[in-house]
């Protein structure tokens, strides 16, 4: 008997999955808008430095990757070979948001506490989930794990830089004053946080998924 053949993805749950990830997208892109607009208010409209906060930044990504997944979900066109790595990052990165808020600078902010709760924990469980769980993602090669590294050095890059002209750095712990050697460690710090958090999302894409199975549900 000839083995059966892998059942192709089924287009209802292709289609509710798009719907999710395109809504929760929405929502996320919705609250960053709000909080741009009542922080404006205060403190005047300046999306550099709103979007120079890695996680404003890091969330407008997620929001767009997840847009974009939704789109191709819905309409069932094919995946792009980008798009997994794309949401490898920032799904690491929304781990780091995550992490580095959650026990460095705790209750820092000053956008609403459901907005922080949202940005600094919802999300960052809904994209790990997502990746986790949801299997239309193809297994990374621990050799292309070096992309994570471009968009968080460019984004500390701008904010050292800044720091050392301007004097604006998003977070205390980037404040030119604490020296050469605290800046120095808080980096490798940051690296080292980073690169672990990269580490588990590649070996997750190692799991075939629940929802939308590789190998079995496509």
């Amino acid at each position: 008997m000839r083995p059966a053949a892998p059942e192709r993805v089924r287009p209802a749950a292709a289609r509710v999955v798009g719907g999710v990830r395109g809504l929760v997208g929405l929502a996320v892109l919705v609250i960053l808008l709000y909080t741009y607009a009542i922080g404006g208010e205060a403190h005047g409209y300046n999306p550099f430095d709103y979007f120079g906060y890695f996680t404003n930044l890091t969330s407008l990504l997620a929001a767009l990757v997840l847009m974009t997944c939704g789109a191709l979900g819905l309409t069932g066109r094919r995946t792009p070979r980008w798009l997994a790595p794309a949401r490898a990052v920032v799904t690491a990165c929304m781990l780091i948001v995550a992490v580095i808020y959650n026990t460095v600078v705790p209750g820092t902010g000053s956008a609403p506490a459901w907005v922080s709760l949202t940005l600094h924990a919802v999300l960052p469980t809904l994209m790990a989930l997502d990746w986790l769980l949801i299997g239309d993602r193809r297994c990374l090669p621990w050799s292309r794990l070096w992309v994570l590294a471009p968009y968080p050095l460019l984004w500390l890059a701008v904010v050292l830089v800044r720091g050392a002209t301007d004097g604006w750095v998003p977070y205390g712990f980037l404040l030119p004053e604490r020296g050469a050697t605290a800046m120095t460690l808080t980096v490798l710090g940051l690296l080292g946080a980073l690169t672990a958090a990269g580490v588990l999302v590649w070996a997750a894409s190692r799991f075939p998924g629940v929802v939308l199975r590789r190998g079995t549900d496509h």
